[in-house]
């Protein structure tokens, strides 16, 4: 579940990490399908809207929540995100999934304490919660113009791998052999 990022916005759906990380699972012989339940400009908040109908769906033994970086970029607050990450975790942990939280960093244009406080949230979810985080899913790259689209937003499919390699860490302590 997650936005943009997620979703290969720009991007053949092909490329992105969600796509890649079907393929990894399927090279390593690990029984998992995905399902790939991101939309791009989503936030928390629409996260929290969708998780219900998508866990009687789909029945999932592994959430991975990839979303606030739409929040973030709107400056809305740091409770109503952490609140609504809280929300779509208890949700899957009652639904009998296990979760992984992917965390996200702004820019420093929100100043100092709201940047700081941003990236802080996903930790403290994740702490709170007792799951599984990948701390910042452009770790390693993130400061690097090449790796984006025009946009300057949105990753290119040359680091969709690295993505991948970022959730991956996080991730697969959470299957089963």
């Amino acid at each position: 579940m997650g936005d943009s990022l997620s979703a290969a916005y720009g991007l053949a759906s092909t490329q992105g990490w969600v796509a890649l990380l079907e393929e990894r699972l399927q090279r390593e012989r690990l029984d998992y399908s995905v399902v790939n339940a991101s939309i791009s400009g989503d936030t928390s908040a629409g996260g929290r809207a969708r998780i219900d109908e998508l866990l009687a769906k789909h029945h999932p033994a592994v959430v991975i929540v990839e979303l606030g970086g739409n929040d973030g970029l709107r400056g809305l607050p740091i409770a109503q995100l952490k609140a609504n990450l809280g929300a779509i975790v208890e949700r899957s942990q009652k639904a009998g999934a296990r979760v992984l939280i992917v965390g996200m960093r702004m820019p420093p244009n929100y100043g100092p304490d709201y940047t700081q406080a941003f990236a802080n949230a996903f930790a403290d979810v994740a702490k709170r919660y007792r799951v599984a985080l990948a701390p910042f899913i452009l770790e390693g790259f993130g400061e690097k113009p090449e790796s984006f689209q025009p946009d300057r937003i949105h990753p290119t499919a040359a680091v969709q791998p690295l993505i991948l390699e970022r959730i991956w860490r996080g991730l697969r302590p959470l299957l089963k052999n």
